[in-house]
């Protein structure tokens, strides 16, 4: 099998194997991220994913789930995905899903009726790393979309039939912008359908620009209580009938579950108790000692 590193896995998605389509991150501009610095994007040829799939059809030929890597397998042409998931069902005749990352961006040059054929390929369920769905968040951080983006795009994915996760990423607006990052957030999400919703609590790693700005006064990161707060601004505004999970170093509490309309009084006063209640200086430590997104 073919890998480049860094070689991350969605942790939720219970998907083996898996089967690198690209390499690097085509926008790799993210202010917040260093996942693929110094890695340059690029496509895995034809004739290498058909023989690592070879590979997987002696070694794993009753494989169900693959997952695609790597950072955004979804800027791929139709053409070239569409060809990727026949060589799977090729390969491995069992198949019944395949999951894949992307960016918002990398919709825009697919129509519905081609999603709807990749999700009949088995293409059936996309993670969107969101972030955001505050203008003024995205550019600050450069995400390189907007809002109205987000809505436009998952649109046609409802529309093909294809489940999908947002994310929102907790502090990355800093303290001057951080209300309209949890309220503005949560109204985008709240007009799109998806399967899941998935928060985590901004760390500042070495080498990013926002650490650097943070560092020079640029940027006003949050603390964990004011990190609390804007998760339970942004739960309060969230109205999608969804899964939600969170990667918010909340010690005690689980927030992660199905049905979050039914939940949300018991998340929002999981929140509440925390804020006031919480180890906040635990939670502190613990970020500190993260390395990795």
């Amino acid at each position: 099998m073919h890998f480049t590193e860094p070689v991350y896995r969605n942790p939720y998605w219970p998907t083996w194997p898996l089967l690198e389509v690209t390499s690097g991150c085509t926008h790799n501009r993210c202010k917040f991220c260093t996942m693929y610095k110094g890695v340059r994007f690029s496509t895995v040829p034809i004739e290498q994913i058909e023989e690592d799939l070879r590979e997987l059809a002696e070694t794993t030929p009753h494989a169900r789930t693959v997952q695609l890597l790597s950072a955004n397998p979804l800027v791929l042409t139709y053409d070239k995905l569409a060809r990727i998931l026949e060589l799977i069902r090729t390969y491995l005749p069992e198949m019944e899903h395949v999951y894949t990352v992307g960016r918002v961006t990398d919709l825009r040059n697919k129509s519905v009726e081609q999603l709807r054929s990749l999700r009949e390929l088995g293409m059936d369920e996309i993670s969107i790393g969101t972030e955001s769905g505050d203008d003024w968040t995205l550019d600050r951080v450069h995400k390189g979309y907007h809002a109205e983006d987000i809505i436009e795009q998952c649109a046609k994915l409802d529309e093909a039939g294809i489940r999908y996760w947002h994310s929102f990423l907790n502090g990355v607006a800093g303290r001057s912008h951080s209300r309209e990052h949890a309220i503005n957030s949560a109204k985008v999400f709240s007009q799109t359908h998806p399967m899941l919703v998935g928060t985590g609590g901004l760390t500042l790693f070495p080498g990013t620009p926002l650490l650097e700005e943070a560092q020079t006064g640029a940027f006003d990161p949050l603390n964990e209580r004011e990190m609390l707060e804007e998760l339970l601004l942004f739960v309060e505004n969230l109205s999608c009938d969804c899964t939600f999970i969170t990667h918010h170093t909340i010690g005690g509490t689980n927030l992660t579950g199905p049905d979050f309309l039914g939940r949300k009084d018991e998340i929002v006063s999981a929140l509440r108790n925390q804020i006031e209640h919480g180890d906040l200086d635990r939670m502190a430590r613990i970020r500190a000692m993260k390395r990795t997104l």
